[in-house]
């Protein structure tokens, strides 16, 4: 199979933490996603007792800008979560697979002597601006005005000429997925957040988050500010208690289509932070890793079925490590849109009992760079959490693209 490829010997989730993912226009309405990711570095680095002196280099991943700092991204959140000045940032993008992207590079800066990577995903779909892109010459008299909606637009992929939604109908097409399976998947995936929440399950990856402000010696002070009269964000926003009856009445966003506002992945803002390290710095912080990142696929679709995108990278992890899909006990794929799982599971012949056991986007929400370091951690918090081996994470990526992690609980493979 073609595709991209990595395996890695010596790369492991040290520990990771999230903010909550929080509702389009909620309490983080007025937060600069990276100050979202600088509050995800701290926390972590607070709770695992790692100091970001440590840290080699960071990487950061952000897609719309959510403030005129958007350059800045891995620098800020870096430098403002007490990674000395001397080490470098780098900012990396694949879109809806971001997040993975981040785990991929950073097993592939470990060796060489750098021993320690900080990864955060910040995203505030909220904060998308409404922008033009015509008018630095100016306007002319009674011609169109350019502005608009970034994220709206950007939903579109002007090669084939279709939106995401429209490649779930594709896919829902092809594969024979009806309306009444798409609301019983979703309905599924607020159950289980909800049951989830209600657990605590989420307790152990999300960091509160406060009217805070970040202090650098020698530097102008950034900070949160939560909207509204909210004096906390504690935990997910989205899960609520969904019916396949109630997102039956919802209507379709194409006339005679499978897919609506309910069964189609939330806006959320949010932010995600992980360390990944070598075997050296595990034994310096004298702690077992959270898991280890085994292997990283990349594929590449037709940008008109971009939905099934994990499909082929998922053949592809297994493929190139020898696994049978059977040897895989969960695994968190990215509820894009309910059609487009479906599509991935029935292409791939999944239990769909392993797939998504906390619920997925469609209940908690997909903010875009943030998302892939959730799913990553989500999914090896389940393999510690029932003592299996091997996990997978995966997105479909906007354009025609899948991307895959193997995850990997050592305790369970020692």
């Amino acid at each position: 199979m073609s595709g991209l490829f990595n395996a890695f010997d010596d790369a492991y989730v040290l520990d990771g933490l999230r903010t909550p993912q929080v509702d389009y226009m909620g309490a983080f309405a007025d937060a600069n996603p990276i100050d979202l990711g600088i509050k995800a570095a701290r926390a972590l680095f607070a709770r695992t007792g790692v100091s970001p002196e440590s840290v080699d280099t960071t990487l950061a991943g952000n897609m719309a800008p959510g403030g005129f700092d958007q350059f800045y991204v891995p620098r800020h959140i870096g430098l403002y979560a007490g990674v000395p000045v001397d080490r470098p940032a780098m900012m990396v993008q694949r879109i809806c697979g971001t997040g993975f992207e981040l785990f991929r590079q950073a097993g592939m800066e470990l060796g060489g002597g750098r021993d320690l990577v900080l990864v955060v995903g910040a995203e505030s779909m909220t904060r998308n601006p409404i922008a033009a892109f015509d008018h630095r010459g100016g306007f002319r008299l009674g011609a169109p005005v350019g502005f608009k909606d970034y994220m709206w637009e950007a939903l579109t992929d002007v090669a084939p000429g279709i939106s995401m939604i429209q490649t779930a109908e594709n896919l829902a097409q092809r594969y024979g997925i009806t309306r009444e399976e798409v609301d019983a998947f979703a309905a599924r995936s607020f159950a289980r957040a909800v049951q989830a929440q209600a657990d605590g399950w989420f307790d152990g990856e999300i960091v509160p988050v406060h009217n805070e402000t970040f202090e650098l010696d020698g530097y102008k002070p950034r900070g949160i500010r939560l909207s509204g009269k909210v004096k906390a964000a504690d935990r997910d926003t989205h899960p609520r208690a969904t019916s396949p009856e109630v997102l039956a009445g919802l209507r379709s966003v194409y006339p005679g289509g499978v897919q609506t506002g309910g069964n189609s992945s939330a806006l959320t803002d949010a932010a995600a932070a992980a360390l990944v390290g070598n075997a050296a710095a595990l034994k310096r912080y004298g702690r077992p890793p959270l898991a280890r990142i085994a292997a990283a696929a990349v594929a590449g679709v037709p940008p008109e079925i971009m939905g099934i995108g994990p499909a082929p990278a998922i053949r592809l992890l297994l493929q190139r490590t020898g696994l049978a899909l059977d040897a895989i006990s969960r695994f968190e794929i990215n509820e894009a849109q309910g059609a487009q799982t479906l599509a991935v599971a029935k292409d791939l012949g999944l239990d769909i009992e392993r797939l998504n056991v906390h619920g997925g986007a469609i209940a908690l929400g997909h903010p875009l760079a943030a998302t892939g370091v959730r799913l990553t951690l989500t999914v090896a918090r389940q393999l510690r959490h029932i003592g299996a081996r091997w996990g997978i994470a995966s997105a479909c990526i906007g354009g025609g693209q899948g991307i895959a992690l193997l995850v990997e609980n050592v305790e369970a493979g020692a």
